[in-house]
């Protein structure tokens, strides 16, 4: 079964905000929820932000795919701000901190790598801007809000990448039933 992939809008079209404002939210909220559960271990490998944290890279690849790179770019940068100060309430300084530079980080290598494979099936774009932004995303996160802490935060660092991974595998899903209905995600001006 063939899927027709909506181009992306050209990137010289700047998109409002108020055209934006859904990944912006969605953004936003993953981001500090994230930020909240990573404190919160489930075993020696795993911590709930695990479970969360991947919806960024939804989030991202349903904008990308939506109104291109530039827009996608924009939300990380617009959504990050308000993470960190919500994260750094909610969560703490350091946390906000790792998070905002490994986001911020892990979304350039995304959005580029998304953009390498848009092409190609429907499912290697997404796939692969997870696959390759999530260790980007896992080791300098990890590395910069768990280092001097009593976690072992390398054990940490492996079993989230490897539940971003499975993540990467599971989210194909919402984002292939979004494909139709992308238009909905980031409405056009009219």
């Amino acid at each position: 079964m063939t899927t027709s992939i909506p181009p992306a809008a050209p990137t010289s079209e700047l998109f409002t905000l108020g055209q934006l404002w859904r990944p912006l939210v969605a953004m936003t909220l993953v981001i500090v929820v994230s930020n909240i559960a990573v404190q919160f271990p489930i075993n020696q490998w795993l911590t709930w932000g695990a479970f969360t944290y991947p919806f960024v890279f939804l989030v991202a690849d349903l904008t990308n795919r939506a109104v291109g790179a530039q827009a996608a770019r924009r939300v990380a940068w617009l959504g990050l701000l308000p993470a960190l100060l919500l994260s750094a309430w909610f969560a703490n300084w350091h946390i906000a901190l790792a998070s905002g530079t490994a986001f911020i980080l892990s979304q350039w290598m995304d959005i580029a790598v998304f953009n390498r494979w848009r092409s190609q099936s429907w499912w290697k774009a997404p796939f692969m801007g997870s696959v390759v932004a999530s260790v980007v995303d896992t080791l300098v996160f990890f590395s910069i809000a768990f280092y001097a802490s009593e976690m072992n935060w390398m054990m940490l660092a492996a079993g989230d990448l490897a539940m971003k991974w499975l993540m990467a595998v599971l989210l194909l899903a919402p984002y292939r039933l979004m494909l139709p209905r992308i238009g909905l995600w980031v409405p056009q001006a009219r």
